[in-house]
């Protein structure tokens, strides 16, 4: 299909598991009804983000995956005949975690997941105390009305993961996310900040010809202190925005992404073509020290 109508679920969260995943159920049914084919959530939209503390107790938020969420989310996908990205805390075996994203086909059909590869360590983000990183590579999955690549939030960062999905044969990327502003922060830093964040993932889809989804989590958590600054969007091939969220607001939105264009912006600025695959050994190094 060359027109995708892809829903972005962009919601605040409380800290009861059921009433998000309530919550997502009914925006998921929202963005159906208004035609959309292809629906993402945000990264680990059943809980607050947790990772702000490194406390035992947040592992009973975990879940196998498959398992309940996943068997909710695919019947919920049968119904509606859509597709579904689902950000899930996986418990794969007594202690240990990913941080996982499950694909659910439009017939129900359990796709896959994937598994995030890049884990931060920052304050407020203590994500390598909860989480393994990924072990299944990058992945892309097949799904009725597309060829989806999935990335999570920190992966948005590395230009290689990006890279790697797109040559696997991905049509769109979804990067399903939790970022936010310290609530501390002058206003000048967060808007340095988001451009930041919404420029590198611009430049995956201009290196890559291909259309980027990023879907946030808004609202303030962490007893105030941090606002996830929600600003979900979607660049077409040439990382133009052609949809923006606001940044306090929940937002369900549907948009129109031709994946068509990908093969004029690529036949144009054939980046693809002129790669110099026989230079790029030293990318697999951790650093080039001098001699």
């Amino acid at each position: 299909m060359a027109i995708i109508k892809t829903g972005l679920v962009q919601m605040s969260c409380s800290d009861n598991p059921s009433e998000n995943m309530n919550k997502a159920i009914s925006r998921i049914r929202e963005a159906a009804a208004g035609g959309a084919q292809i629906i993402c959530l945000q990264e680990l939209f059943r809980s607050l983000y947790f990772c702000d503390t490194e406390d035992y107790k947040h592992f009973n938020l975990a879940e196998p995956v498959p398992g309940p969420s996943t068997d909710l989310l695919s019947a919920l996908a049968a119904e509606l005949k859509v597709v579904i990205i689902a950000s899930l805390f996986e418990k794969r075996a007594e202690g240990l975690y990913h941080n996982t994203v499950a694909v659910l086909d439009a017939d129900g059909t359990y796709l896959g997941r994937y598994r995030k590869m890049h884990i931060p360590d920052d304050p407020a983000y203590y994500e390598k105390f909860y989480f393994t990183p990924g072990d299944l590579g990058y992945k892309v999955f097949s799904t009725r009305y597309g060829k989806l690549g999935v990335l999570i939030c920190w992966d948005q960062w590395y230009p290689e993961a990006a890279r790697i999905t797109s040559l696997m044969g991905a049509e769109i990327l979804f990067y399903p996310t939790a970022i936010g502003w310290a609530t501390s922060q002058d206003q000048a830093t967060n808007t340095e900040q988001y451009n930041a964040w919404q420029t590198i993932q611009r430049s995956h889809a201009v290196a890559n010809g291909i259309p980027v989804v990023s879907v946030n989590r808004v609202g303030f958590e962490q007893n105030g202190a941090m606002q996830f600054w929600g600003g979900s969007f979607v660049a077409n091939p040439m990382g133009s925005v052609i949809f923006q969220a606001s940044h306090d607001q929940e937002e369900v939105a549907i948009i129109e992404i031709d994946t068509a264009q990908s093969g004029f912006y690529r036949t144009h600025w054939p980046f693809l073509r002129d790669r110099r695959i026989d230079s790029y050994q030293p990318i697999t190094k951790r650093f080039l020290d001098e001699n």
